[in-house]
C-alpha cells in the first residue's frame, strides 16, 4: 500500500474543486495516536449526526460504510452520550501508508454546517512506540485482526539450512499462495487469496508483519463456548510451495463475544476465557475505559474487581465508574442506563516463548434502571411559606414547567414575584430546584376548622421534566400540607406616645383568615393614606401609628387638664365579617387646644382665648349666644361643649358639605374707659353624604365625625355699650395665628 504523498495531495486538491474545503476548526476534531490504532473524534454538534467519512490514498477516495469498515479495519461509532463520532483505524487498515513502523492516515469528512456543505481533510502520521509481540490479536467491535511477525518459526525438528527461521518478504506472497480455513474439526477447501478477499477477508504483508482481518459472522468462522463464555474463532492457514518447501503460516483469531451483564452488587460484568490461546504462564491482564489501561492501584482505588473462576476472567465495573457515560430514558417513568467503553489487554506466552498479545474493544450497556427523582418538604411553619426541594435531577433532564394545584406555570415565575425557583447544581452530575411559595398565595388551598381551631394549607405540585436532547417529558407529582393547630385571631400590642397610639402585630401565616379593620373599613394602605395613619406592612410585622385626632379615635373625660383618647382595631372573620376580637388602647393626652365634632352633633372645644390679645381683666366669656358659657375655666383657658346647631351657631353650605360656625367671645376691660373683645372662631364641617339628619330641633345624626377648626382673630374694640348678636356670622378679620384644624376625616372629606 506504499503510495507517494505527492499523489495524495494532488487527489485532495482535485476533490476540493467540487466541494467547499475548510480549515479544521479548533476543538471540533481531536486526533490521537494510540498503541495500535489511530483515533479521530468529531463534535456532532458542529457536523450534524450524519457526516460522510471517507478514507483517502493514492488510488482514490473510499466511503467508510458499515461493511467496508469491518473489512478494512475501521470502527466507526456515533456516541450520542458524548455528542461525538469516533473512528478507530487499525495501523494495518486498508488505506494506511506504512513504512518502518510509521503509519500515515488521510481522511476526508463532508458535513452540512450552517446549511452549507463543507469538507474537511485530515492527515496524520503515527509511530508504533510499543514493541510488537510475535502475535497480536485485536478483537474490535466489528472485526477481528491478527498479525504475526514475518520471521516464521518452523516446527520443532524441521531445518531450513542453517536456521529454523524463514523470513517472508512482500514479494514472496504471490498468486501461488492460498488460504485454507478450519471450522471446528472440519478443514475447508483451499482458496486463492483473491477469492478470499472477495469473500470479505483481508490479507496484507508489511516489512515485518503478516496481517489477516475478518468481520464477525463470516461463513468460515465458528461460534462456540469456552468455559461457559461465547467465543468466535477464525482459523486461517496461509500456505505456499517454494523451492520444494511447503510454507505454512497459522493465523488464528479468537475473541470473547460476551456482551456484558449486571449483578446484584451494582456492577457491570464482562467475561473472557482465561486462556484463549495456549500459555505456559499465568496471563497478564490489564484493562480500563475509553482506551486507557489502568494500573493495579487504580483498579483497587476505583472499586473495580477481577476474578478468575472456572477458567474465566471476570471483570466487575462499578456503575458509577469514572469514565462511564450515563443517559436518562423515559419509559412511563424515568430510567437511566450506563455505557462503558471497555478496553482489555491479555498477554500470554507459550512453550516456545512466543508472546501473544490480545486486545479487546467492547461497548457494554447496562439495562434500564429506575431513577428516583425525589422531593423534600423543607417547609417551616413560622416562615409562612412552602419550601419544597426537588432533587436528584440528572444533568440531562431539565425542569420545564410546574403545575401548582390547578394552575400551570413556567419555572421562572416571571409574572409573580412572590414565587421563586432556585436551581442548585451538585458535583455528582445532578441538580435540584427549590420552590418557595407563600401560604397566602392565591393558588394555595386552605381549610379552616372552627371545631378544633386548625388551619391546613394544601399544595399539589406536578413537575414537568424533560429528557434532553430528545425532549421526552415525564411528570413527578407530590402533595404538600402545612397544618396549624390552636389557631386564634391575631392580637396587637399597643403603646402611647405624645402624638398618638402605635400598634404592632407580629405576622403569622394564619392571619390571612381574618380581616383587620378600623371600624367597618379594612385596614389597607389606601385607608392609611386617606386618614393620615403611618403604616408599614410586610410578611413579618404590621406597624400602625394612629396620630391623635385622626379617624377612629373616641375621646372621654375631656377637661382642661387633658382627655382620654381610645383607638380600637377590630379583627373580623374574612367570610362572615363578624368581629372575632379587638385590640383597644386608651391613652391620656394633654393638649393646649382641642376641638371635637362628634357624630351626634356636639362640638367640644378647649382653647386659650387670650392668645395674641392685649392683657386686661376678663369680664365675661361666652359663645355667640352669651347665655352659653364655658363648662370649665382655668385662667384664660376655657372648655365649651355644645350642640352644633345651638348657642348662636350659623350654618353654611358648600359643595357636598355643611359647616356649623360659632365664636368664643372674651370681653376684657383694658382700663376704666376702654374694653376689648377677644374672638376665637370655632367650626365643624360635616360631609352631606354622611348625614342622616342635617339638623333638627331635637336630634343630629352623622356616620362620622366632622372636621373641626379653631381660628384666633385679632381683637377689636367694641362700642361703649357693645351688643353681640349670637346668631350673626363672625366678622372676618386678619388672622394673628394660623387656625388650629383638628380633622377627623371620613371617606369623602371636603375641606
Amino acid at each position: 500500500m506504499a503510495v507517494g504523498l505527492s499523489a495524495c495531495v494532488v487527489l485532495l486538491l482535485s476533490v476540493c474543486l467540487h466541494v467547499k474545503c475548510a480549515d479544521m476548526p479548533e476543538g471540533v476534531f481531536q486526533v490521537e495516536c494510540r498503541e495500535r490504532y489511530f483515533l479521530l473524534t468529531v463534535d456532532l454538534s458542529f457536523v450534524g449526526e450524519e457526516p460522510l467519512l471517507e478514507a483517502v490514498d493514492g488510488t482514490g477516495v473510499y466511503p467508510i460504510t458499515e461493511r467496508y469498515a469491518a473489512t478494512c479495519g475501521y470502527s466507526v461509532s456515533i456516541l450520542p452520550l458524548q455528542g461525538l463520532m469516533a473512528l478507530r483505524a487499525s495501523y494495518f487498515s486498508c488505506h494506511a501508508h506504512h513504512r518502518d513502523d510509521e503509519f500515515t492516515f488521510s481522511f476526508r469528512l463532508t458535513a452540512t454546517h450552517q446549511e452549507e456543505e463543507v469538507t474537511f481533510t485530515l492527515d496524520r502520521k503515527c509511530s508504533a512506540a510499543l514493541p510488537w509481540s510475535s502475535r497480536e490479536v485485536t478483537c474490535e467491535e466489528n472485526y477481528m485482526e491478527v498479525s504475526v511477525a514475518t520471521e516464521v518459526a518452523c516446527p520443532s525438528g524441521a531445518l531450513m539450512g542453517d536456521s529454523n527461521v524463514l523470513r517472508l518478504t512482500p514479494s514472496s506472497i504471490t498468486s501461488d499462495w492460498q488460504v485454507m480455513f478450519q471450522k471446528g474439526e472440519e478443514q475447508l477447501s483451499p482458496m486463492n487469496l483473491s477469492d478470499a478477499q472477495k469473500g470479505g477477508y483481508m490479507f496484507d504483508l508489511t516489512d515485518r508483519r503478516i496481517v489477516f482481518r475478518t468481520p464477525y459472522g463470516q461463513p468460515d468462522s465458528s461460534s462456540t463456548e469456552v468455559n461457559g463464555v461465547p467465543v468466535e474463532v477464525v482459523h486461517a492457514t496461509l500456505f505456499s510451495t517454494q523451492s520444494w518447501v511447503v510454507l505454512m503460516v497459522d493465523l488464528v483469531a479468537s475473541c470473547s463475544k460476551y456482551v456484558g451483564s449486571c449483578d446484584d452488587t451494582g456492577s457491570m460484568v464482562w467475561e473472557t476465557p482465561d486462556l484463549l490461546y495456549p500459555s505456559v504462564e499465568i496471563p497478564q491482564l490489564s484493562f480500563g475505559l475509553n482506551g486507557e489501561l489502568m494500573g493495579q492501584s487504580d483498579v483497587e482505588e476505583r472499586g473495580y474487581a477481577v476474578e478468575k473462576v472456572n477458567g474465566q476472567v471476570r471483570i466487575r465495573i462499578p456503575y458509577d465508574a469514572e469514565g462511564r457515560h450515563r443517559k436518562s430514558v423515559v419509559s412511563g417513568h424515568l430510567f437511566e442506563f450506563y455505557v462503558y467503553h471497555l478496553y482489555v489487554e491479555q498477554i500470554l506466552v507459550n512453550q516456545d516463548q512466543t508472546e501473544t498479545r490480545v486486545r479487546f474493544h467492547n461497548t457494554l450497556a447496562s439495562p434500564l434502571l429506575p431513577y428516583p427523582v425525589f422531593t423534600e418538604n423543607r417547609t417551616v411553619l413560622q416562615d409562612g411559606a412552602f419550601t419544597v426541594y426537588l432533587g436528584g435531577v440528572p444533568e440531562d433532564v431539565a425542569l420545564t414547567a410546574v403545575r401548582l394545584n390547578t394552575q400551570e406555570y413556567t419555572v421562572t415565575f416571571t409574572d409573580i414575584s412572590s414565587r421563586n425557583f432556585t436551581e442548585v447544581v451538585h458535583p455528582n452530575d445532578t441538580h435540584g430546584f427549590t420552590l418557595e411559595l407563600p401560604f397566602d398565595d392565591p393558588v394555595v388551598l386552605q381549610q379552616f376548622s372552627r371545631e378544633d381551631s386548625t388551619l391546613q394549607y394544601m399544595l399539589d405540585i406536578n413537575y414537568t421534566l424533560t429528557v434532553l436532547p430528545e425532549n421526552e417529558p415525564f411528570f413527578h407529582l407530590v402533595s404538600i400540607e402545612a397544618l396549624f393547630t390552636d389557631v386564634s385571631p391575631p392580637a396587637f400590642s399597643a403603646e402611647c406616645s405624645e402624638s398618638g397610639i402605635s400598634f404592632k402585630l407580629d405576622r403569622r401565616p394564619v392571619d390571612s383568615l381574618w380581616v383587620i379593620t378600623v371600624g367597618s373599613d379594612p385596614l389597607t394602605e389606601e385607608l392609611a393614606e386617606r386618614h393620615g395613619y403611618i403604616m408599614t406592612n410586610d410578611s413579618k410585622t404590621l406597624l400602625l401609628h394612629a396620630p391623635l385626632f385622626s379617624h377612629g379615635y373616641e375621646y372621654t373625660n375631656i377637661t382642661l387638664k387633658g382627655s382620654l383618647g381610645t383607638f380600637e382595631i377590630l379583627v373580623r372573620d374574612r367570610e362572615t365579617l363578624e368581629v372575632q376580637s379587638s385590640s383597644v388602647k386608651t391613652c391620656p393626652f394633654t393638649r393646649t387646644e382641642f376641638i371635637r365634632c362628634s357624630p351626634d352633633g356636639w362640638m367640644t372645644v378647649v382653647t386659650d382665648v387670650s392668645l395674641g390679645a392685649p392683657s386686661g381683666e376678663s369680664v365675661k366669656v361666652s359663645l355667640a349666644d352669651e347665655r352659653c358659657g364655658p363648662k370649665e375655666t382655668a385662667g384664660t383657658r376655657v372648655l365649651f361643649s355644645f350642640q352644633v346647631n345651638s348657642c348662636g351657631s350659623t350654618v353654611k353650605f358648600g359643595l357636598g358639605h355643611v359647616t356649623y360656625r360659632n365664636e368664643i367671645l372674651e370681653h376684657k376691660l383694658v382700663n376704666m374707659n376702654e374694653s376689648v373683645t377677644e374672638r376665637v372662631g370655632v367650626q365643624c364641617t360635616y360631609q352631606l353624604a354622611h348625614l342622616h339628619r342635617l339638623f333638627t330641633r331635637y336630634r343630629f345624626e352623622a356616620d362620622s365625625e366632622g372636621i373641626g377648626d379653631i381660628i384666633h382673630r385679632t381683637p377689636r374694640k367694641p362700642e361703649l355699650s357693645p351688643t353681640i348678636n349670637p346668631r350673626a356670622p363672625p366678622t372676618t378679620t386678619a388672622l394673628t395665628q394660623q387656625p388650629t384644624r383638628t380633622p377627623v376625616p371620613s371617606e369623602s372629606t371636603v375641606r
